[in-house]
């Protein structure tokens, strides 16, 4: 069966309902409360957001955030909650971004910065990480991989990918956000937590 980007907002919100985490009262008042503001917050981030090409992700952490908070405790007010979410999480990326673009610099030996490769016992962390991550990864079910690989590694978007695996984006979130919460579960739980 061919999943169409037609897709009602249930569908949307499969991400948080099929991650195991929230009452079902979260599910409900995440259905009922949040879903509803989605062209209202699209708007906002469309306009407050220069590149229009992250605003679904943007979108998304959004949604993220929202239903993680409300697993602690559903706000009183939800849409100045999602707005205030939203503008945080703008502000957060508009600081990581600020970094001084290499061209601003003409000589880089004025900056004074130590330009050494890192020691061989740096390098032999990093290759254990990948090895790890590598070994995460493939434990994956395999639409999970697949969904996290094209858009992680390959670097797609949420509609490429909906393209590439005949799948609504809708369920490519839903992969994406449960890949996430599964490669997490496989490189941090306990040992005796893996499943």
């Amino acid at each position: 069966m061919v999943e169409t980007p037609e897709s009602n907002r249930e569908e949307r919100s499969a991400p948080f309902l099929g991650a195991g985490m929230g009452s079902p009262e979260v599910k409900a008042w995440f259905l009922r409360e949040v879903l509803p503001l989605e062209s209202l917050l699209m708007q906002f981030l469309r306009h407050n957001w220069k590149e229009q090409g992250d605003v679904e992700d943007i979108l998304h952490d959004v949604y993220i955030r929202v239903y993680e908070a409300a697993c602690r405790q559903i706000p009183d007010q939800t849409k100045p909650f999602v707005f205030t979410t939203a503008r945080n999480l703008l502000i957060s990326r508009v600081r990581k971004r600020q970094v001084i673009p290499i061209e601003a610099v003409a000589d880089l030996d004025a900056l004074g910065i130590a330009m050494d490769s890192p020691g061989p016992d740096r390098s032999a962390i990093a290759r254990d990480e990948l090895r790890r991550l590598q070994q995460a990864i493939d434990k994956l079910p395999p639409r999970l991989r697949e969904a996290l690989i094209l858009r992680r590694v390959e670097g797609l978007s949420r509609g490429e990918i909906a393209l590439r695996m005949n799948v609504s984006e809708a369920s490519v979130s839903a992969y994406l956000m449960d890949g996430m919460y599964a490669l997490a579960d496989l490189l941090y739980a306990a040992p005796g937590e893996k499943a």
